[in-house]
């Protein structure tokens, strides 16, 4: 349509000499090219990346589109852009204002008045606009073109053919579509940006504002709870006339009412096509600007933007089109829809871990909410909802045990807004509570596995507390909780749990429940330090997966735990043993969370053998699969053992930086190496040690050191010796995730009480 713009991009002072252009056109007293760019009321804030992206794209394409939602400030980046290159275009910088343009027939008059070509010949507008512009180097820019579309990208692409040295900067909601365009989206600022904006127009406000220490917490909460759009914070620093910042914040519930302006309109200039940077009409209030995109929606697209405010956080398409699809919005046809979401800057298309996902901005979602809340759907929707991420849940447990755990790891941190909601709307409901306690125990795997305990127990204690009915999701949820509880270092908890779970399991017929409960009994017998009990136990419960045919990241657990009190009670050999068969299966299967933990209870029989060298390697292979899955435990007993081992390789510093990494990482897993006299043995030697070499001053000086150590660096410092503190080993290993099988919610609670080997 248009080919690529050959002329040397930089000022073009050099050029005035040679071509000089109509007199008329000139500001010689400024020295600087002509154009109708508006004044600057107050002071432009922030957005250095989006002002450098800017400059870039300008400088590599002819047609730059930036597309943002309503109020999050396209227009004012734009025109500050454009006032910061003007000098590079010799015949200026011209803003075509279109939001009040209402006939695309008009849109050649428009532009024509904002370049004032001067033209009284009567021709037609556009073939005025072909001569004016057809020597000239300068940049047009074409604001709020998005209920225009379709006439403002055959006007550009018609001149931009016709003008080799027209260069056009469009603002909208969406692109223009047209070959060659490059698309700069405009995304809210960020927390440092929008406090800085909300601050500089406080003051505008309140003259002598400045956020005090005391008020940093409240200002931060507000710019973020506003999604940083620039609108919506200049809107609520204006309420600080009558209100206090907290008083904002805390009305921000109804965030339509509050935020609407209130600022006299500021007298246009005399230039057509200037208005003094004041906002358009539609931007006068944060309802009114997010309604302007929903006017700009067709039906389908409308509906579909109230629908998908029963989503949290991120979403991707396969949910979507099982929880908002129907017949006026068929499944087959939502991806269409979604896209036109998209292009309309309704959702943002992110690229994470988990795959393409799509999200809107909590001000988007809750004008959205309102109009589903008007719809009979929204029940139906929230049901449908939850009824995808119980299903989503029940596959990712199947998958845990399989090559895919870093994958589901992503996904489940990726979903984790979604699955608090269905959780929620499930406890919620006497008639949904099964599901609840099913979910709650369902999630085992991420709680235990991905250092999230603390969250899984308040899930499950919420659960139990309810009475569903049915036997085996409560069972489910009791087993998980034991689990959980004997990893805090609860006791008490777990010791009450477990035996409710084994009890109930026997009465009801469920050997699934049973075996997991006995077993779960045993792990507490270990932390307990009953070590002969712990192994009675244990071995009983691995004989009971082996009847039921249970074979899964829980049952090779079981045989590690039982390795490790093996280990304790001095019989190295058969500690070895069973977790080199651990390590073969979890070598068949493709599982690495169970496989770091018989690396560590092999690390620990290495040490006791005197096999210093073998035990750290094995300990950092450990450590580097349970950072992977942020498995808080299994990372802080492997640092724990690896600062023994450290010592006995000599450095007594090192040693005792480590014990204060692990120190520091403790209180957020639970008790201190569960208050196990065979789990603290190794500490206390270390301990012990490191003083006696280093001095109480010395020792306590490298336990603060390494308390300053967050995970990640600790993490570094020991796979990645000399590496800069802070920089972790890299993100999870993870690739995108497939959906499960089929566009329907996985198999419902069943009588299972654990997942199974298939």
């Amino acid at each position: 349509m248009y080919g690529p713009y050959h002329h040397e991009y930089a000022p073009c002072a050099m050029r005035r000499f040679s071509r000089p252009g109509p007199a008329s056109r000139r500001s010689p007293a400024r020295g600087r090219a002509p154009g109708n760019l508006p004044t600057e009321l107050n002071r432009f804030v922030g957005r250095r990346d989006e002002l450098a992206a800017l400059d870039r794209q300008l400088a590599a394409a002819r047609l730059v589109t930036l597309t943002g939602l309503g109020g999050v400030g396209k227009s004012r980046l734009a025109l500050r852009g454009a006032s910061i290159l003007q000098d590079r275009f010799c015949d200026g910088v011209w803003q075509v204002e279109l939001s009040a343009l209402r006939e695309p027939h008009l849109l050649d008059h428009a532009v024509a008045e904002a370049l004032a070509p001067a033209d009284r010949t009567g021709r037609p507008p556009r073939t005025a606009l072909h001569d004016h512009l057809a020597d000239r180097e300068l940049l047009l820019i074409l604001d709020g073109h998005e209920h225009l579309v379709d006439a403002c990208a055959e006007l550009t692409a018609e001149l931009l053919c016709r003008a080799p040295g027209l260069r056009v900067l469009a603002a909208g909601r969406r692109p223009l579509g047209l070959p060659g365009e490059q698309n700069l989206p405009v995304p809210p600022m960020n927390t440092a940006d929008a406090t800085a904006l909300f601050t500089d127009r406080a003051a505008s406000v309140l003259p002598g504002f400045a956020v005090e220490p005391g008020d940093e917490a409240a200002v931060t909460e507000l710019c973020e709870r506003l999604d940083g759009i620039p609108l919506a914070l200049e809107l609520a620093a204006g309420r600080l006339r009558a209100l206090s910042v907290d008083q904002v914040l805390h009305r921000l519930d109804d965030r339509f009412r509050l935020l609407t302006g209130t600022a006299r309109e500021a007298p246009p200039s005399s230039r057509p096509g200037s208005n003094q940077g004041v906002p358009p009409p539609r931007h006068r209030t944060l309802r009114t600007a997010i309604g302007w995109s929903h006017e700009l929606c067709a039906p389908e697209e409308r509906l579909l933007w109230a629908r998908l405010t029963v989503f949290a956080g991120q979403f991707d398409l396969d949910a979507v089109e099982y929880v908002c699809s129907g017949p006026e919005l068929p499944a087959d046809e939502l991806l269409d829809v979604v896209e036109e979401l998209v292009a309309q800057s309704v959702l943002a298309r992110e690229d994470t871990a988990a795959g393409v996902r799509y999200r809107m901005l909590d001000t988007v979602r809750d004008y959205g909410a309102g109009w589903l809340a008007a719809t009979p759907d929204a029940e139906r929707l929230r049901r449908r909802h939850r009824d995808w991420y119980v299903g989503l849940a029940t596959w990712c447990e199947l998958d845990w045990f399989s090559p895919r755990q870093a994958e589901i790891a992503a996904r489940i941190d990726a979903e984790l807004p979604n699955l608090r909601v269905a959780l929620e709307q499930s406890l919620e409901s006497a008639d949904d509570v099964h599901l609840g306690q099913y979910l709650a125990g369902t999630l085992w795997f991420y709680w235990v596995g991905c250092g999230r305990l603390s969250e899984g127990r308040h899930w499950l204690d919420r659960a139990l507390e309810l009475d569903s009915g049915h036997d085996d999701a409560r069972l489910k949820a009791l087993w998980v909780s034991g689990h959980v509880a004997v990893l805090q270092g609860d006791t008490v908890g777990a010791l009450g749990a477990l035996q409710e779970c084994r009890e109930e399991a026997e009465r009801t017929g469920n050997a699934t429940a049973a075996a997991y409960a006995l077993h779960r009994t045993g792990c507490l017998a270990l932390v307990c330090d009953d070590m002969p009990r712990a192994e009675t136990l244990l071995r009983r419960a691995l004989a009971r997966y082996r009847e039921i045919g249970e074979l899964n990241s829980n049952v090779l657990m079981g045989q590690v735990e039982l390795a490790m009190v093996v280990a304790f009670q001095g019989r190295l050999d058969d500690a070895v043993r069973l977790c080199e068969d651990v390590r073969q299966v979890c070598g068949d299967h493709g599982e690495r969370w169970t496989l770091a933990y018989a690396q560590f209870v092999l690390a620990f029989a290495a040490w006791s053998r005197g096999e210093g060298g073998q035990a750290r390697a094995l300990l950092e292979e450990c450590l580097a699969i349970d950072h992977s899955f942020h498995d808080l435990l299994g990372a802080v007993l492997a640092i724990e053992l690896l600062a023994l081992v450290t010592l006995d390789e000599g450095d007594a510093e090192e040693a005792a930086v480590l014990q204060g990494a692990a120190g520091r990482i403790w209180p957020s897993v639970g008790l201190p190496l569960f208050g196990s006299r065979h789990y603290n043995q190794p500490h206390e030697r270390c301990a012990q040690q490191a003083r006696a070499r280093l001095g109480a001053a010395r020792y306590e000086h490298c336990l603060r050191t390494g308390g300053q150590l967050d995970l990640d660096a600790t993490v570094a410092r020991i796979l990645r010796p000399g590496s800069p503190e802070g920089t972790a080993p890299g993100p999870r290993g993870v690739v995108r995730i497939a959906a499960p099988p089929t566009n329907q919610p996985a198999a419902s609670p069943s009588a299972s009480g654990g997942e199974t080997a298939g």
